[in-house]
């Protein structure tokens, strides 16, 4: 049967996750005996699924023309055997290089283990001959007329550049060092053959700037083949004669360092780093979502893709009662688990080893997070220039401003965008609405704001109007007897003695489409409802909902808090800075419920539908990777959020956004156009296409 089809095998990737630890341990030049002790210590001490070790590693890289003696020759492959039968209880695929005899040739070749067997052995396709580098004088490249098998201890072994690993989730390719410089690495055919997983035996020695340029291939390669890509150079113990090898192990996923291991040269103390290695769990499914979605990868897949042998290892009944085990080659075998079995993948099988970003949409690093918040702002500004362009140079620009994050953010988006095309900013009719819910904070600070700015302020109660139509209606707002125009003040004393848990949803709504009509009759408006809420449907419909140009579309909440602390920092000293900072500790809240007897917010948005850290989470898995349910409560109880919400209060707010999610996709398929700002937007011309009627109840 094939690797780990059983279901307690499973259980060790949650979720098609892959487990790779790229190691580089210290290294006895010429010595097979002392390196295959040392890379066994390294799969000892590992719960790794895939163990890769540097180029040449049972040898050592710098051997010179001892690569052409029969000793070192038979040495290598001695020890290559002896690890693969120690091998036959360690559950780890391992990848190791030696020097290889095929017929009349010396190949330098990675030896792929597992459970006691050679699966395969890929040879190295370039050579480098050139500079420091001499590989030509011992070996020769892969060809076409290499052959299919090799004969190792009385046992055929695939043999080529062809040779695809199925290992659980994982469908791995092997290359070496120099492959992954040339124009077209091996790694790339593979990848659209249907490896999810790149290898690398390396010795890159260290010159200035190269670790940079190595990480850069690394880092480019798993984004260009959509894959994982883990790299393992040799390091301490290479003959020091005229270079110098650091060590350098590498994983990267779909375009990005997970994680790096110390090396030599690093500027970091100890200067000298006698062994490295790094570990990581790669997300293959993640990657399998993204191949799926980016139709380039399957049209390049259709035109290029050459014809790989899939490698696994497979026991036959008759073969198992008699002992025997037996290499399998065919692909019809490689589906290694039923439908049935994502309910054996218990979130709690091991500790994940990467990194869950608790704020994907935040990046962690001060520096980064600045150069974000000034691109974003960019994107924005850019957005609404154009489309101002195709306007009247005399056009009104309305815009809603309550004293709250969003509005907040599209003003300032605003200003800049009326300075970039040399606009007055008095064209900026900033549309002060006070409500029943209203609080005096917020009222203030919107004031100070747009006196800052030097927009025009136009400030309009929309209570006596809202009492209107409450009584064309013949609605009754919690109940309560409607006043007369004179007694609003008094009406609203009763509103504020209203319990906390009170609610009337017309007395919302009415509000939100007076400010949206009162808006419309001004001028262009310029909307400022942001993405989370598109995704919790946290607005309402043709209020709030509608706009003629939406700049904070794409923005989810999460960012906008930092986006307008980003704004303050440019403005350090200034009371525009001050009231900034101020609108950014304001509580989040749509001010649509009466204030409480002080005048401060009683609506808490976050107290109702739950953290919009949590939401902004879910949201950037769920669209982003088309990630389920379980796999999302896998992730969010490997970040942080454990230690800040109980796991209840994770999985009752990722119901609610699931149901609001699928309940209001009516209101995002008609919403404004705006500016794509990140790799997530729910925009039905853009990122997101979704029937209003879908069911979640698979979700």
């Amino acid at each position: 049967m094939p690797l780990f089809r059983t279901q307690s095998d499973l259980i060790l990737f949650p979720h098609d996750f892959l487990r790779i630890r790229a190691a580089s341990p210290r290294v006895s030049v010429a010595n097979p005996a002392a390196n295959m002790e040392r890379i066994w210590e390294v799969l000892s001490e590992t719960s790794a699924d895939v163990v890769l070790f540097p180029e040449l590693s049972l040898t050592g890289y710098s051997c010179g023309d001892l690569f052409l003696t029969d000793s070192l020759l038979d040495a290598a492959q001695k020890n290559l055997l002896e690890l693969v039968r120690r091998t036959e209880k360690h559950r780890s695929l391992v990848v190791v290089g030696l020097p290889f005899r095929v017929n009349t040739s010396l190949m330098n070749v990675a030896a792929v283990v597992a459970e006691g067997r050679i699966l395969g052995m890929v040879p190295k396709s370039f050579l480098p001959t050139y500079q420091e580098f001499y590989e030509g004088r011992y070996f020769r490249a892969a060809g076409p007329n290499d052959p299919i098998h090799v004969t190792i201890s009385e046992t055929d072994v695939p043999f080529g550049t062809d040779l695809l690993f199925e290992y659980g989730p994982g469908c791995i390719a092997v290359e070496i060092c120099e492959d992954l410089w040339g124009p077209i690495p091996p790694s790339s055919r593979a990848s659209l053959a249907g490896a999810n997983v790149l290898l690398n035996l390396s010795s890159s020695n260290e010159t200035i700037g190269k670790a940079q340029w190595r990480r850069d291939l690394v880092r480019v390669q798993s984004g260009r083949c959509i894959a994982a890509y883990a790299y393992a150079s040799a390091g301490a113990g290479e003959s020091s004669s005229d270079v110098v090898f650091g060590g350098h192990c590498l994983v990267a996923e779909n375009g990005r360092i997970l994680d790096e291991s110390r090396r030599i040269g690093d500027g970091e103390d100890p200067v000298y780093v006698e062994s490295s290695s790094v570990t990581c769990d790669v997300d293959l499914q993640q990657l399998a979502h993204d191949r799926r979605k980016l139709g380039t990868f399957g049209d390049a897949a259709a035109k290029d893709a050459g014809n790989c042998r899939r490698i696994g290892v497979s026991k036959t009944a008759e073969e198992n009662h008699e002992g025997k085990e037996s290499l399998r080659t065919d692909p019809a075998e490689s589906d290694w688990r039923s439908d049935d079995d994502q309910c054996l993948t218990s979130p709690n099988a091991r500790e994940l080893r990467r990194k869950v970003d608790p704020h994907p949409f935040v990046p962690s690093n001060e520096r980064e997070l600045g150069s974000r918040c000034s691109e974003i702002l960019a994107i924005q500004v850019a957005g609404l220039v154009k489309r101002l362009t195709r306007l009247p140079k005399e056009t009104t620009l309305a815009i809603g401003v309550s004293g709250g994050l969003d509005s907040t953010l599209a003003l300032m988006v605003t200003v800049q965008a009326c300075d970039a095309l040399g606009w007055s900013r008095k064209q900026i009719q900033a549309m002060m609405m006070p409500g029943f819910g209203t609080s005096n904070r917020t009222r203030v600070n919107a004031e100070t704001l747009i006196e800052e700015l030097d927009a025009s302020r136009e400030c309009v109660d929309i209570r006596a109007q809202c009492i209107e139509t409450f009584g064309a209606m013949e609605h009754l707002p919690f109940g309560l007897a409607l006043p007369s125009s004179l007694d609003i003040d008094e009406f609203q004393q009763r509103l504020m003695q209203l319990p906390d848990s009170a609610s009337d949803l017309v007395f919302e709504n009415v509000q939100a489409r007076l400010r949206t009509l009162l808006l419309m009759t001004r001028g262009f408006v310029i909307g400022t409802g942001d993405m989370s809420e598109q995704a919790l449907g946290w607005s309402t419909y043709n209020a709030d909902h509608m706009s003629m140009y939406n700049v904070n579309t794409s923005v989810p909440k999460s960012l906008v808090r930092f986006l307008v602390r980003h704004i303050a920092s440019q403005h350090v000293g200034t009371r525009l800075a001050e009231v900034l900072l101020e609108i950014s500790d304001t509580p989040i809240s749509p001010e649509l419920l009466p204030t409480n007897e002080k005048g401060e917010i009683r609506q808490d948005t976050e107290s109702t539908v739950g953290p919009y850290e949590l939401h902004d989470f879910f949201l950037y898995h769920f669209i982003r990777y088309g990630a389920s349910r379980e796999k999302i409560l896998y992730l969010a109880s490997n970040a942080i959020f454990e230690n800040e919400y109980s796991r209840e209060t994770i999985e009752s707010t990722l119901d609610t956004f699931f149901r609001r999610f699928f309940a209001n996709q009516f209101k995002r398929n008609c919403v404004p156009d705006g500016p794509k700002v990140g790799s997530v937007s729910l925009s039905p011309r853009g990122d997101w296409r979704m029937p209003s009627d879908a069911d979640s109840d698979a979700f």
